[in-house]
Parts: C-alpha cells; structure tokens; sequence
C-alpha cells in the first residue's frame, strides 16, 4: 500500500472514531460486545420453520381482526334457501355456449338455468340437491325449449310443442306436470317454479299449479280462472295480474299479500315478487310495493324516463327502463343491487332470482351480478362460513390471549413472591398452587360455567370464560418462576441491592424479574396455544361461547354429525384446520423462542 492510501486510510478510521462510526471486529470480538437480546434475535430468526410460523399467525391475526371489521356478522341471520352450499364461486358463471345466443334464464336457490336460441338447456352453480338429486339430470327428448324458470330445488321447462318439462326434487309432487289437463286448454305463456310448487298459465288465462299447496296459500276460484295474463310467486303465494290490467290474489287466507292495494285495481302492466312482498308496475311508470316488506323492498329509486318490466328475487327487484338501462333496489348483503356498468344501456329483458339477477341485451349477450357464491360455503343455518370463521377467530384469540395475560401476571406475582421470601410464604402459596393444579381443568370450568353462566349476559359470559381460563392455568408457571427466582436472589447484583438500602419489592420486580423474563415469554406463548384449545374445548362442549355467536370451537359443535362430517365436509374441516394451524403455529414460536434464548436446548 503506498503513502498516500495509508494517509487516507488513517484519516478515515479518524473520522470514524470521532463522528461514531462502526469499524468492523472480528466474530470473537462482536460475540463480546453483543447484546443478549441482539442474540436472541439472531438466533430465533436463524430458524426458519420459528420465522415461517410467526408470518403465518401475523397474517392470521391480521385476517380476523381486520378482515372482521369489513365482514358485517348479523347474529340473527339465517337464510333456509342457502342452506349446506358447498365452497365455490360458480353461481353467476353462466356457461360459454349461452353467454351470447340466450333466450330464457331463471335463478334458483343455489343454481341456475337457461335457454339458448336453439332450445338447448344448460345449468350452472350449485346444481346437487342431496346425494341422488342434481339439478344436471336434466330430461332428455325435452325438444326445442323456450322457456325455463327454476325454483327452490327444482326447474320446470316449456318447448315449442307446448309441453311442460319438470325435474329435480320431486318430494313433494312438484314435478308431477298434469299434463292431459295442460293439454286441455291450449297454449302455455307461462311456467313458473316456486318454493315446492310449480304453475303453469293458459293463453285462455286459465292457472295450473301442483305441489305443495299447504304450505303455499294458493286458492283460485272460478271467477278468476280465465282471466289472468300474467303470475308471479313469492315464498308462499301466488298473486295473478288480469287482461283488464287489476292485480288479484289468487289465495284463500288473509294475508299481507291479500290486501292489493287499491292503486292496482286498474292500469298495470307487469307484476312481480320477492320472498316476502309483491310489486306492480302501473302505465306511468310507477311501482308499487305491499306485503311483509323487511329489506326495504318499497323504497324504489327515482330513474330516468320510466320503468317498463320487473322482475323479483329472494329480497329485491330489479327493473328495466324505457331507455334500456336497468335498475334495482331493496337488500344488497350480496350486492345482487350493485348493478354493472354493462347494464347500463341496451338493455332488453331482465331475470331475477334469489340472489342472482340476469340481463339480456341487444345482442343477445348475458350480463350477470349478484351472489357469486362462497368461498368456505354455508353452514346448517345458511350463514357464510368464511364471515362466522373470521368472526369466530377474533373471539377465540381474544379470550385465548387476555386469560393468558391474567394467568401471566398471577403466575409471576405468586412465583416471585416464594420465591424471594420462602418460608412460610412459600409454603403457603405453593400448597395454594397445587391445590389449583390437582383440579381437573375442564370439568371445573363446565361446572363453574354452568352454574354462573346461566344467569349472565353474553357479554359478562365472555369475560367469565376468560376469567376461568386465566385463574386456573397459572399455577404451572408460578412454579416455574419460583424456581429461577431461588436461582437469582442469591447472586451478587441482589445482594448488593439489599445493602444499597433498596425495597424488597423493588428488588424482586426490577432486578430479578428482568432476569427471567425470557422464561416466562417462552411459557406465556405455550400457555396460548393451550388456552385456545381450552376454550375451543368448552366451546365445542357447549360451556363456553353461546352460539349464534362464534368461535371456532361451537362452529365445530355442529360437526358432532354422521350427517354433516359425511356430506357437508366444509363445515368442520375449515374451522378445524384454522385452529390446528394457529395452535402449532404459536407451539413453533415458542419452541424458537425457547431454543433461542438457551441454544444448549437443541442438544439435548
């Protein structure tokens, strides 16, 4: 090296030294002067599978504690139309050979069909209705079909023979077609399948219907058969529209349905239905909205020009302008209301059902929106498994993490305290541990949990969890900090406190603790994992969290089924792998950290 490179090299190592500059040491040397925390850390992020597991619970904790704010959880839902859906986003993927020459389309419960220019039927969604009934076992020899409509569990199909076509669920005599009758009376304009029954209307204005007519109020009697134009179902009755333009209910019993308004009497030129309310569209546009209105099915939006058809789903309708353009209003919990920007023009007939709404254009193309499906699928009740798994997962890491915070610091105050001063204090407060320790956790807890619990509201029943769980976990830790405190009150650093003149409790929660806090990480995050079990446990066993409110223990509880393990797997295998991952997750943590804070560990 010449002269001047060693002048510069002086100046530099200088200028290090002055300004705080960090000259490079050996291994030996950074071992020395490293902090042990610093190797702590570096030892816990050399292992990679203790890395992997806490990007993995990160991400979890993340997913239930943001995702729960953007998920709304109605605890009062529950939907019998989307009962035991299966996981799957296929509810609106409308098949490639009708997307572009569609004639017909009708929205069922969890599936759909349609009709193209040919008279070809297709089905999508979710077409299985139990093991032996699927919607995909369409009729064959059904001839050139024009017209379909798809109801709860089964879809009725008209040709241009004028033959009526039934298939699916057929418990209830809903696909037995009287077809001599049907034949009787000329031409069908209009099929209809609904909750267990099916109708079909005569050009004569003469109605059909068969299925279920006990739990569906349908009721014609003669002076209305003969003239009907048009009909239209809600869940459980049937509502006719006359050549005269009067709107009539085709029931027999006194219902929200039955008291038509007056405004309907003259004038209308469509109807149409959701689950639980009836609508009619008068000449000028106007509709209007009666029965058991619940999802604000009557507030119907101001449009441009005037609206010139309907049509209804499970809890909304969707309407079709004069200019073309479509739109809708009513619930939105699947934004089967958010229309596209496609359907905003050119536009020239509309389907709706359930959740899933269709359009047609010009063109003959098909613009869907709506239900999409479920990422996890739907539980017993018809609620999102995805929603009550993100919910259910807040609660659970919740309660797991404040009983391990309270058995954290009873277990700390309890072992620093015999530790330090043994004697009779410890004598005293390790038989108080052992005592809690022999007692059998679990039924303890569903014993105390019965008792109080019942006479508790389900907020203070949460917290009692809590309490419990935290109360009698922290008897294993106390020992544990105990003995590493016998361990550290006979070192110099507490000795020379005690003759600084400084408080006995100053020395043991600020000299000594520190010292063992590595300790009790390790356990508190064992002691987590162990928590969430416990809870999920009491939970699954029906002492814990009251459903409809979730964790992922009572989510499992409705997996204690041959039926539902051996048909709907999605119900238990997702809550169950959610908490076995977080579980083993927080176990892998903590054996890093553990390994890390004594790498002699990993040799025995």
């Amino acid at each position: 090296m010449s002269e001047k490179e060693k002048n510069t090299a002086r100046k530099v190592s200088l200028f290090s030294r002055l300004f705080g500059g960090k000259q490079a040491k050996s291994i030996f040397e950074e071992e020395q002067v490293q902090s042990p925390s610093k190797t702590v850390i570096k030892n816990f992020v050399s292992n990679k599978l203790s890395v992997g597991a806490v990007l993995i619970l990160v991400l979890m904790f993340a997913g239930v504690f943001i995702g729960s704010s953007f998920m709304t959880l109605d605890l009062s839902y529950a939907e019998s139309s989307q009962q035991n859906v299966g996981p799957g986003l296929g509810l609106l993927s409308v098949p490639g050979d009708l997307k572009d020459n569609a004639v017909s389309l009708s929205a069922g419960s969890t599936f759909s069909v349609g009709a193209d220019k040919d008279g070809n039927v297709y089905v999508w969604g979710h077409p299985d209705i139990s093991k032996t009934i699927s919607m995909e076992q369409i009729p064959e020899n059904m001839g050139k079909v024009t017209m379909v409509s798809a109801g709860y569990d089964h879809a009725i199909a008209l040709n241009d023979n004028n033959e009526v076509f039934c298939w699916g669920n057929d418990r209830l005599k809903q696909c037995a077609v009287p077809t001599n009758d049907i034949a009787a009376h000329g031409n069908v304009v209009q099929v209809l399948a609904g909750y267990q029954i099916s109708v079909a209307l005569m050009e004569d204005g003469y109605v059909f219907y068969w299925g279920n007519t006990a739990l569906n109020d349908v009721m014609i009697s003669s002076e209305v058969q003969g003239t009907i134009a048009k009909v239209a179902l809600t869940s459980d009755a049937l509502i006719g529209l006359t050549f005269d333009g009067s709107v009539v209910y085709l029931g027999g019993q006194k219902t929200a349905y039955a008291a038509v308004p007056e405004s309907l009497q003259s004038g209308v030129v469509d109807i149409a239905a959701t689950g639980s309310t009836c609508a009619g569209l008068l000449e000028n546009g106007e509709v209007v909205v009666w029965g058991n209105i619940t999802k604000s099915e009557g507030t119907v939006p101001a449009v441009d020009g005037k609206i010139v058809s309907l049509a209804g789903g499970r809890y909304h309708y969707v309407g079709l302008t004069d200019a073309g353009s479509v739109v809708a209003w009513g619930d939105n919990a699947f934004g089967q209301i958010k229309l596209p920007s496609s359907v905003s023009e050119g536009i020239t007939q509309i389907f709706s059902g359930f959740y899933q709404n269709y359009a047609l254009d010009e063109d003959g193309n098909v613009h869907s929106w709506g239900l999409k499906g479920y990422v996890f699928g739907t539980d017993g009740l018809g609620r999102d498994i995805l929603t009550r798994l993100v919910h259910g997962g807040k609660m659970t890491m919740t309660i797991g993490a404040i009983a391990v915070v309270i058995s954290t610091v009873i277990g700390i105050i309890v072992g620093c305290l015999a530790g330090y001063f043994g004697g009779k204090v410890d004598m005293f407060l390790m038989r108080v541990a052992e005592i809690i320790s022999a007692m059998p956790f679990l039924p303890f807890a569903m014993i105390l949990s019965s008792i109080i619990g019942n006479s508790l509201s389900e907020t203070q029943r949460i917290f009692l969890i809590m309490v419990i769980l935290g109360v009698l976990s922290w008897s294993g830790l106390a020992r544990l900090v105990r003995a590493q405190v016998l361990s550290q009150r006979e070192q110099e650093f507490v000795t020379a406190a005690k003759a600084m003149g400084v408080k006995q409790s100053a020395i043991v929660f600020k000299h000594i603790l520190p010292n063992v806090i590595s300790t009790i990480i390790v356990n508190a995050t064992l002691s987590f994992a162990t928590c969430l079990l416990t809870e999920s446990s009491l939970s699954y066993l029906g002492f814990g969290v009251s459903l409809p409110r979730p964790t992922w223990g009572n989510m499992l509880t409705g997996s204690n089924n041959s039926i539902v393990i051996q048909n709907y797997w999605w119900q238990w295998v997702f809550p169950a792998l959610a908490l076995s991952i977080c579980v083993i997750c927080i176990n892998t943590i903590g054996d890093g950290l553990r390994d890390a804070i004594d790498p002699k560990s990993n040799e025995r």
